[in-house]
């Protein structure tokens, strides 16, 4: 099986273009733009595989990606390209309405066009699964807006969209794009939503990156309001798991939640990585003293919390790690790789690997 990855040089795609050359003898076509959260570095291990292409492409190019699709002829498509930092969509949607509304068009109606001239046997098999956030259901309720002892809700396949940010409301707008190529063209799709994603490999501008960062530096720690925010987190690579069982396994027209069964609050999330790093990096003084609090966001979600036992029943998939095993890797990773960490930030490793000049590259930001 060949499948065709997009913004697979980002966080979640590499970490799934890694586990499909490691794990699986499929072949994948990475095809990412390279943004300033694509990365190349984070697919050395895998570069080098017979089974590895990579496609230097932007999804809003309609010629680029019907070249693609006509050289490598992909079996399948696993879409997960995409503006997703919330703080830059507020400061600046108009790359997010481009890349995630505009780029999911253009590619669904390349696909479109590819898929339309296999044969049926070719047809019938092939899948385009576009990968998702449950940050398009907006939020739940949080603990202290219900009694003592009261059943929480959860997210749903079947929950109503209600975005928030423009990021969340732009991923809506695809994933409704993607259920209509279903149901007017028969393109076979299949949608997955998300909790949130942590692990190696993490562009540092991210929660828990940016803290175990900022902390070994003696940087503040900014936490947003009282930091009460209640997410749930999901190891990266447990998610890389999830979705090549959605896209081999998976039924088409069918949604999938995938989380991690992990609710934690912002502040104890960063009260825990301090905790951590005061065992392998410890100082004079706890880091939590250099937690400090901002000014909260505009239409900031209080709560997450994914529902992923269709995952389970349907596909046997469940995460591996707990919040602590993962987060102890992870922290663990970003202190074996500063190097990564600082070839990521000022974009060194692109340059010398691309060729692409500093002025590009600040550009892209």
């Amino acid at each position: 099986m060949k499948i065709l990855v997009t913004g697979g040089a980002g966080f979640i795609g590499s970490a799934v273009v890694r586990h499909i050359i490691e794990n699986t003898r499929d072949s994948v076509v990475n095809v990412d733009c390279l943004t300033y959260a694509g990365n190349l570095e984070s697919l050395i291990s895998v570069e080098t595989s017979e089974r590895y292409a990579f496609e230097q492409v932007n999804i809003c190019d309609r010629a680029a990606l019907d070249r693609v699709f006509a050289q490598h002829q992909p079996d399948a498509v696993m879409h997960l390209a995409a503006e997703s930092h919330v703080d830059r969509s507020i400061t600046g949607p108009a790359a997010f309405i481009e890349t995630n509304i505009v780029g999911t068009y253009t590619l669904l109606e390349a696909t479109r066009n590819y898929w339309d001239q296999l044969d049926d046997t070719a047809k019938q098999a092939f899948r385009f699964h576009h990968i998702s956030t449950d940050e398009v259901y907006g939020d739940l309720l949080h603990p202290d807006e219900v009694l003592e002892g009261t059943e929480l809700p959860m997210f749903l396949e079947t929950t109503s969209y209600e975005p928030s940010s423009p990021y969340s409301a732009s991923k809506a707008s695809s994933d409704h794009l993607v259920r209509a190529w279903l149901r007017t063209y028969g393109l076979p799709t299949i949608v997955t939503n998300c909790s949130n994603n942590y692990g190696p490999y993490h562009f540092p501008e991210k929660l828990i990156p940016l803290v175990i960062l900022n902390a070994l530096e003696g940087k503040d720690l900014p936490i947003y309001g009282k930091g009460d925010q209640i997410r749930d987190w999901l190891f990266v690579e447990d998610h890389a798991r999830a979705l090549y069982k959605v896209v081999t396994e998976g039924k088409v027209g069918e949604t999938y939640n995938i989380g991690g069964h992990n609710e934690k609050q912002n502040l104890e999330v960063v009260q825990t990585i301090c905790l951590i790093l005061d065992t392998l990096v410890p100082k004079e003084t706890a880091y939590s003293q250099q937690i400090t609090y901002v000014q909260d966001r505009p239409g900031h979600d209080r709560r997450y919390s994914i529902d992923s036992s269709k995952m389970q029943r349907e596909l046997d998939w469940a995460p591996e790690e707990t919040f602590e095993t993962g987060l102890k890797k992870t922290v663990q990773w970003y202190l074996d790789n500063r190097e990564w960490c600082k070839h990521v930030q000022d974009g060194s490793y692109q340059r010398e690997r691309l060729g692409l000049d500093s002025e590009k590259i600040e550009e892209s930001k």
